[in-house]
C-alpha cells in the first residue's frame, strides 16, 4: 500500500479540510448524529477528500460500503450491489455505494441508479470533479446534496505532510527524514493541491535518496516537470483558466492576461486554440476602439500557426499585452445583440421593394427595386425610404 492510502483519515478527528462540511456541528457530522444518511454528490478537485469522506461516513454510520469506479464499473456490477441492498433492507442496514467519477457514467447508467436511490435501497455518494449540474442526470441530482469541497489549502498540506513525516506506523517516521523549507514548499506547489500526488511524491522522495534530508532538488526530479498545474483540457479547469484569461484582457491587466496564458501553455494547450480565443476578443471587446486590434490578431493566428513552439508563445504575449492595453468596446457586440433581438421581434418583416432584386421585366413592373439609385453622386433608397424593413425604420442598433 502506498503513503497516500495508508495515511487516509479513519475518523472526522483525524481529516485535515473542508470544515464547512467536515467540521464540528457541520452537515456531514449532522448525518451522523441523527442517523439518518441521504444520498450525496461530492463535487471537488482531485485530493480533496470525497473518497475518504465516504469511507468515514460509512464506518461511522456502520454502513454497507461498496465502492465503484465509473471508469471501469457498468451496470452488471451496479446489479449485484442493488441485490446485496435489498437483503440489508429487511435487516435494516443501511447500504452506501460509492462511485467515484460518477460523471463518467452515461444517461443509461445513471438512469439505473436512480429507481434504487429513490426508493432509498442505497445511499449514493458520487463523486465529481466536473460539474455536476452538466454531468449528471437532473432526476439524480434533484434526490442528492450536492457538497463542494475546495481544494486543500497550502496549511492545510503542510499539516498532512508534517503527519506523513512523523507517523511511524502509517507514515514515514522510522525513516527519520527531515524535509527543508524550501523542499516542502515546492512539493506543496508541484502537488497542486492534491494530497494523493503530494504524498506520492513525498513517499518516493524519502524511499529513493539515500540522504536524510529532503531538498528542492530532489523534490524537482521526482516530479521532472516544470509544472504541475492542474489542467486537463477537457475539465472544468480548463475553462476557468480560459475564462479568466478573457477577463484579465477585458480588465485591460496584461499581467494577469500573461499569467494565465503562460498556465495554459506550460500544461499543454494548444497555442492556436488561444490564438483562436484572442480573435474573437478583439472583435468582441475591443471592436471599433481600436480596428487595428483584429487585425493584430488574425496575423497572430496566422504566425502562431507557421512558427509553432515553443518560439510561438513570444508572438502570443506581443499580442496578448495588446489586446489588454488596447481600449475596449461592446459596440459591436451590443449591435449585433440588438439586432438579434430584431429578428426575434420582427422575423419576417418583407423586404422593402426599393431593396429588392428585379432581374426580370415582371419584378420591375412589380414595383421591385423602384426608388434605388446607384450612381458616382448617390447609393441608396431616394425619397427617403428606408433600408430596414418598414416596422422598424428608424431602429438603431449600433451605438458609437
Amino acid at each position: 500500500m502506498n503513503l497516500a492510502f495508508r495515511m487516509r483519515p479513519q475518523k472526522f478527528e483525524e481529516f485535515v479540510g473542508q470544515k464547512d462540511l467536515a467540521g464540528e456541528n457541520a452537515i456531514l457530522r449532522r448525518v451522523i448524529k441523527t442517523d439518518s444518511p441521504f444520498s450525496l454528490i461530492f463535487w471537488g478537485p482531485p485530493g480533496s477528500g470525497k473518497t475518504t469522506l465516504a469511507n468515514i461516513i460509512s464506518k461511522e454510520l456502520n454502513a454497507d460500503f461498496y465502492s465503484l469506479s465509473a471508469v471501469e464499473a457498468g451496470k452488471a456490477d451496479l446489479n449485484k450491489i442493488v441485490q446485496k441492498a435489498k437483503e440489508n433492507l429487511r435487516l435494516k442496514i443501511n447500504t452506501i455505494l460509492f462511485v467515484d467519477e460518477i460523471h463518467r457514467w452515461n444517461k443509461a447508467q445513471q438512469d439505473a441508479l436512480l429507481p434504487y436511490v429513490e426508493n432509498g435501497t442505497i445511499n449514493l455518494i458520487g463523486a465529481t470533479t466536473e460539474n455536476p449540474s452538466f454531468e449528471v442526470i437532473s432526476a439524480l441530482l434533484s434526490r442528492s446534496k450536492v457538497l463542494v469541497l475546495k481544494a486543500l489549502t497550502f496549511e492545510e498540506l503542510e499539516i498532512i505532510l508534517a503527519r506523513a513525516l512523523k507517523d511511524k506506523e502509517k507514515g514515514l517516521g522510522k525513516l527519520k527524514k527531515k524535509i527543508d523549507k524550501g523542499a516542502s514548499e515546492l512539493l506543496i506547489r508541484l502537488s497542486g493541491g492534491d494530497a494523493r500526488i503530494m504524498l506520492n511524491a513525498l513517499e518516493i522522495a524519502a524511499t529513493s535518496y539515500k540522504t536524510n534530508k529532503i531538498t528542492p532538488d530532489i523534490i524537482k526530479q521526482v516530479f521532472q516537470t516544470k509544472s504541475a498545474g492542474l489542467y486537463d483540457k477537457k475539465a472544468e479547469e480548463h475553462y476557468n483558466i480560459i475564462s479568466a484569461f478573457i477577463k484579465s484582457m477585458r480588465g485591460s491587466d496584461a499581467d494577469a492576461a500573461l499569467y494565465y496564458m503562460a498556465r495554459m501553455l506550460e500544461n499543454g494547450e494548444d497555442p492556436k486554440f488561444i490564438a483562436r480565443r484572442m480573435i474573437i476578443f478583439a472583435a468582441e471587446d475591443i471592436g471599433m476602439a481600436d480596428r487595428g486590434a483584429l487585425i493584430q490578431a488574425d496575423e497572430a493566428f496566422e504566425a502562431v500557426n507557421k512558427i509553432g513552439m515553443p518560439e510561438a508563445q513570444l508572438i502570443l504575449a506581443y499580442v496578448v499585452i495588446y489586446l489588454a492595453k488596447a481600449p475596449k468596446s461592446r459596440a459591436v457586440a451590443n449591435a449585433l445583440s440588438k439586432a438579434k433581438e430584431a429578428v426575434y421581434e420582427f422575423p419576417n418583416e418583407p423586404v422593402p421593394l426599393h431593396l429588392r432584386n428585379a432581374p426580370t421585366k415582371l419584378m420591375k413592373n412589380l414595383g421591385y427595386a423602384k426608388d434605388y439609385k446607384w450612381s458616382e453622386k448617390y447609393v441608396g433608397p431616394s425619397k427617403n425610404l428606408p433600408f430596414l424593413p418598414k416596422k422598424l425604420a428608424g431602429r438603431r442598433f449600433y451605438e458609437k
